[in-house]
């Protein structure tokens, strides 16, 4: 990460502990409407089962049975596994839930979460179309506070799934097993580039977290991902001016280890806690934030120095920019269509470019073996979305 000024998030008390509304702000339907349809899921410590995996589009009841051992909740996620569209949380082992959205026609994912951390137990759903348009409703507060509700959620999925990721990798890295800790170290680390801009307003977390060796100041230990990179990726003694690199200890390794662990576990905490939301600003800066991680340090490969995993950490940062935007877009739609048509298309060319290296899934290649040609349409490309991005804020809240 590069260092710069934090930006505050808006915090505020009362986040009300209802489903989230769908990305794009189509309104929740009563719960228990006679026009919704019924899925029924059966939750355990491992398994999640549906009633059915394809219903018409329109108001859906989803309602959880919980026949684990812990709490548990279920999940409503859009095509990209990455947006929650709607969540019922918290329910206990032995009681249900259910949650009601009206949802369009598409492709979707459910999930089982049992513990309430991580990816759960994830399935695809399908909604087909029912011939009755699911339209956008409400005033513009209300989606505005539908926005920020369901970017909250997406935002504590994200740390979810970073504390179990993180736990897995260091697990390894702690074994010693140094060849599965480097295979699991970049798309762990995702789960935090997406969110990054949040993990930035909680004080000193990120730097704990996130700070490179540049970044830390003389006389203040040095602790976090990079400094696990470094000693899997270890330099040679040009690489590390001059000085032969000296290896962790076991001991050292358990040690910055463990406070990994702790600063993942804060981030957890702050962002669960039941007064954390954000403001329609603090989404669209969030964007904004996110891509110029990537043109500041991602596109210069000074953000993985030693393991060279950037595009992981660029894919991340734009996992992260395409969520912010899509959850706001039907208001931008509303106040300037033509900004909202131009970051979208700025938003696709960047996210092909980069698919043309490949996938978190599939890999990357190390950033090493990318030309400077490769390097310079990265960056074009990023620079072509900054500009009409950077204009997303003040065309929200105008």
């Amino acid at each position: 990460m590069t260092p710069r000024p934090l930006r505050p998030l808006a915090v505020a008390s009362g986040l009300a502990a209802l489903a989230l509304a769908l990305t794009g702000c189509v309104a929740n339907a009563p719960a228990g409407s006679s026009a919704a349809t019924a899925v029924t899921v059966d939750g355990t410590d491992d398994g999640c089962s549906l009633s059915t995996t394809s219903v018409p589009s329109g108001p859906v009841t989803f309602t959880m049975t919980n026949n684990g051992s812990d709490n548990s909740e279920f999940e409503l996620l859009a095509d990209d596994g990455l947006r929650i569209i709607s969540e019922k949380e918290n329910i206990g082992p032995g009681t249900t839930g259910s949650m009601t959205v009206s949802v369009p026609a598409g492709d979707y994912y459910t999930a089982c979460v049992p513990g309430l951390v991580g990816e759960g137990v994830r399935a695809s759903f399908t909604v087909t179309d029912s011939g009755t348009a699911v339209e956008a409703t409400g005033s513009e507060k209300e989606r505005i506070d539908a926005a920020a509700t369901a970017y909250v959620g997406y935002v504590k999925d994200q740390t979810g799934q970073l504390v179990t990721a993180t736990d897995e990798f260091l697990a390894a890295y702690t074994a010693g097993d140094d060849e599965k800790a480097r295979s699991l170290y970049p798309s762990a680390r995702a789960h935090y580039e997406r969110i990054e801009p949040v993990a930035e307003s909680f004080g000193d977390l990120d730097p704990k977290i996130d700070f490179r060796e540049a970044d830390v100041e003389p006389g203040t230990e040095w602790t976090g991902w990079h400094r696990i990179e470094k000693d899997l990726w270890q330099p040679s003694a040009d690489e590390n001016g001059g000085a032969a690199y000296v290896p962790l200890t076991a001991d050292e390794r358990a040690h910055y280890a463990d406070l990994l662990t702790s600063d993942t576990a804060d981030l957890y905490d702050e962002v669960t806690a039941s007064d954390f939301t954000v403001g329609i600003d603090t989404i669209a800066n969030g964007a904004v934030g996110l891509m110029d991680e990537v043109a500041t340090g991602k596109i210069t490969g000074e953000e993985e120095i030693w393991s060279h995993t950037d595009l992981y950490d660029f894919q991340g940062n734009l996992e992260g920019a395409r969520v912010a935007f899509d959850g706001v877009r039907d208001i931008v739609d509303e106040k300037d269509p033509e900004l909202a048509t131009s970051i979208d298309a700025q938003l696709t060319k960047v996210e092909t470019l980069l698919a043309g290296y490949g996938s978190l899934d599939a890999g990357y290649p190390s950033y090493t073996e990318l030309t400077d040609a490769d390097k310079k349409k990265l960056s074009d490309a990023v620079n072509a979305l900054s500009e009409p991005l950077s204009r997303l804020t003040s065309a929200l809240v105008a």
